[in-house]
């Protein structure tokens, strides 16, 4: 079964989550400070999802985020947030956070978010190809590393996974749709459209020289960005 560790000290939101992840074939472990989370977590099971609530009465969910990223770059992980606002989105990506949800939310839209991400774990961990080339670009799929002109860029999960969507289709357009569509869930109906501009603003911070000018990543004004080529 698909192991969740579920990080929420709300007794009545997780007897709720609880029920409809055991119901759709999940098997959740419940956490409900963060220091319940780290115990788990260097226990012996291996988790496929995190759920993580921001606030807690010991720390918060961007806490324990961070400290799964320093050793595991891949397992997917979704914030339970009470708050929609930029700067909570902009930490938790920051942090290494895949995808956010705001309270309250409808628990089909949960389900969907969390089968995407495994959906695209699993895509992810059957990559064959193990670089992208691509100008002065490299791609190491193995690591989930990217450098430009031989320097690391400092990404996060989500940041790497749309520089690897935009770079897979360089010098071609990729509409914002199928951005959603292959980032998030399928169709981008649960998607906040503001998220998408976030991460277009952050990875261009990471990439341009000049954010405002872009050369590497451009926006296709109605329609959705395009990666360019530059040769090294």
């Amino acid at each position: 079964m698909i192991r969740i560790l579920l990080l929420e000290d709300d007794e009545s939101l997780i007897d709720g989550l609880k029920y409809t992840l055991e119901k759709n074939g999940f098997s959740p472990d419940i956490a409900r400070t963060t220091a319940q989370a780290r115990f788990l977590l260097e226990g012996d099971v291996s988790y496929d999802l995190l759920l993580l609530d921001v606030t807690l009465p010991d720390g918060t969910g961007f806490d324990i985020c961070t400290h799964v990223r320093k050793k595991d770059s891949r397992t997917p992980i979704i914030f339970l947030t009470a708050s929609d606002e930029e700067i909570n989105i902009i930490r938790g990506l920051d942090s290494g956070g895949d995808d956010y949800i705001t309270k309250p939310f409808k628990l089909g839209e949960l389900l969907s978010r969390i089968r995407a991400l495994l959906r695209r774990a699993g895509l992810s961990a059957q990559d064959k190809t193990p670089v992208i080339r691509c100008g002065d670009l490299f791609i190491d799929l193995i690591q989930s590393r990217a450098s430009l002109k031989n320097e690391i860029l400092e990404l996060t999960t989500a940041e790497y996974r749309l520089l690897s969507l935009l770079v897979r289709n360089a010098n071609r357009v990729v509409s914002r749709s199928r951005i959603l569509d292959e980032l998030w869930d399928s169709g981008g109906s649960f998607v906040d459209d503001n998220t998408l501009s976030v991460y277009i603003r952050r990875l261009r911070e990471k990439v341009e020289t000049d954010p405002s000018h872009p050369v590497h990543l451009s926006t296709v004004r109605g329609f959705g960005y395009q990666w360019n080529e530059v040769k090294p």
